[in-house]
């Protein structure tokens, strides 16, 4: 129904949301967007954003749904009251979880 939109925050919407914040924003966005997809640090910019966007909860018949992920997620990013540095804190501490869920597991 709506060709723009996925089901989960997808690596392709990283890179427009580079223009959204300062600079520190600007960093991090082209940090993860220079890496291939299922990087770690795209893994967590992803599982962020898809906290953020409240992906999980997107209904394809949604209004957000009709705006596409790149549109929902920059009017999200925009909407973020804290700092750049608040925003990047987020990311790290996320990427802290994917580390942590990364870790082989002895069997």
């Amino acid at each position: 129904m709506y060709p723009q939109s996925e089901i989960l925050f997808p690596h392709r919407a990283i890179r427009p949301l580079r223009r959204e914040r300062g600079s520190d924003w600007q960093d991090l966005v082209s940090q993860v967007a220079s890496q291939r997809d299922g990087n770690e640090d795209t893994l967590a910019f992803s599982l962020m954003m898809i906290r953020l966007c409240d992906c999980l909860n997107c209904d394809q018949s949604s209004y957000k749904a009709s705006l596409g992920c790149v549109t929902c997620a920059q009017r999200v990013v925009n909407a973020q009251k804290g700092s750049d540095l608040k925003l990047r804190q987020t990311f790290e501490r996320t990427r802290q979880e994917i580390r942590q869920r990364l870790i082989p597991r002895p069997s």
